[in-house]
Formats: C-alpha cells, sequence, structure tokens
C-alpha cells in the first residue's frame, strides 16, 4: 500500500517580521490584530504565512493567488451556528486539493501539507505548573484517566498533553475541532504507540492513522490523517522556505 506523504515545518513566533504581514489577506491581518499578546500575534503570523507559502509552492502559483474557505463540520448539524466565517481552513483557487492543518504552542509553530487527504496536526507545550484537575474531566475518558493516574507523578503532565495532542489533531482532520469533543475519542496510553481505540460519533471516520511527533523537550505533538494506509512524514526546512519570497507586501 502506497504511504501517503504529509510534509512538515517547524518554525518560531521568532521567524515573524513585517515582511510576512504581505503575505496575510485582509481577513488573517484583522484576526491577528485581535490578539492582545505579541507572542499570540507573532505566532499567528508565522503560521498563516508559512501556509500561504508552502501551498504556493506545491500549487505552482504566486501566495496571493492562494485563498480559503472556512469549514466548521459541528456547525453544519446546529441550529445555533456562529454567523462569523470559521472552522477548518481549506485552500481554494490554485491551491485547491491541498489540505493543511496549522498549530502552535509555546514557541513551536506546526505546519502539515497533504493532497488529497485530511490531515490534523497538534502542538502542545507541557506546562507543568498548570491545574490540569478540571481539564482532565474534559479531555478523557474514565479508561485514559485510569491508565493517566497510574504513571509515575513526575510523567503524569506530560501524559496529559500527549492526550490532549493525539485528540485535537484527530478532531482536527475530521474538520470538528474542539467542538467535537475531546473526550468522544479514545486513544492508546500516552507512553504506547499512538492510536485510535475508540470513537463515539456517528460521523467518525472508517480509516484513520495516527502518530506522535517530536516536537523537542516540553513539548508533545500527534499528526492524524484520514487514510487507510501508512503515512510518511517528511520535515522540511522551514528557514528555505520562508526565504523564498524576496519582497513581500
Amino acid at each position: 500500500m502506497t504511504a501517503l506523504t504529509c510534509r512538515l515545518w517547524w518554525a518560531s513566533p521568532d521567524d515573524a517580521s513585517p515582511a510576512l504581514l504581505g503575505l496575510l489577506d485582509p481577513g488573517e491581518r484583522e484576526r491577528r490584530e485581535r490578539f492582545r499578546a505579541a507572542a499570540d500575534r507573532d505566532r499567528y503570523l508565522v503560521a498563516h504565512a508559512l501556509a500561504r507559502l508552502a501551498l504556493a509552492r506545491a500549487a505552482g502559483c504566486e501566495p496571493d493567488r492562494v485563498s480559503f474557505t472556512l469549514r466548521c463540520r459541528s456547525c453544519e448539524h446546529r441550529r445555533d451556528r456562529r454567523p462569523e466565517p470559521h472552522g477548518k481552513p481549506l485552500p481554494a483557487g490554485p491551491a485547491a486539493g491541498w489540505e493543511i492543518s496549522i498549530s502552535h504552542s509555546g514557541d513551536r509553530v506546526l505546519l502539515a501539507l497533504t493532497h488529497g487527504t485530511p490531515v490534523g496536526a497538534d502542538v502542545e507545550q507541557i506546562a507543568p505548573g498548570r491545574d490540569t484537575d478540571g481539564l482532565v474531566d474534559y479531555c478523557l475518558r474514565p479508561r485514559e484517566r485510569g491508565d493517566l493516574d497510574r504513571l509515575p507523578e513526575g510523567r503524569r503532565t506530560e501524559g496529559f498533553f500527549g492526550y490532549w495532542a493525539r485528540k485535537e489533531a484527530l478532531l482536527k482532520a475530521t474538520g470538528d475541532g474542539l467542538s467535537g469533543g475531546l473526550g468522544s475519542v479514545g486513544v492508546s496510553g500516552p507512553f504506547e504507540p499512538a492510536a485510535v481505540v475508540e470513537w463515539d460519533s456517528a460521523d467518525a471516520p472508517v480509516q484513520v492513522r495516527l502518530t506522535d511527533l517530536d516536537a523537542g523537550p516540553g513539548y508533545r505533538a500527534a499528526l492524524a490523517a484520514l487514510c487507510a494506509g501508512p503515512v510518511n512524514a517528511q520535515v522540511c526546512d522551514t528557514a528555505e522556505l520562508l526565504g523564498t519570497r524576496r519582497t513581500v507586501g
């Protein structure tokens, strides 16, 4: 069975520069300005500029010809839909047919790119001092909570964020996002090979691949693709991609 190629780019908020603003469309620039913290604005800028550059290269077009539609699968089944566009970004125009997933946390920015196969990626900074008790009830199923409680105390926080990254990657791949409910899907133990164990949804995908990604110390990350075969994750040169456009804006 042919493996699905998924290209990955890792970046940092430190890669932000005024020149990258020219790669964002007006709506993206407006959303970026809503963030109060400069670090959040930088993460958003780098992620979305990187996505447009990667898609432009893949589609063989200029970055300003890449556009997106936003789709929230959860809202398609609800009467009280949010009026503003939101949800998973789907490349349009010359880049139609490609699929992306964007994630950022701490000093990590992650972009995943595939062709013709929905993909979801998530990176989470491990926050040792963060109170996760309330989040455990929201995120984990009883079996998962039991497995987490049996871990040595010093590994539980990392284990929790491992669960979170895997589940969010899966829900981003389907287009449900967090509104799909992290507790609706069950995965293997956080230090076991990544796998989907159960999924309480009539719309759960029949075919899905889940794998952990190496985001470096202090982080957990995961990649999900809605396919039957293996996934070949290729880490690409971020500095080279960000340097492909000499003048921006």
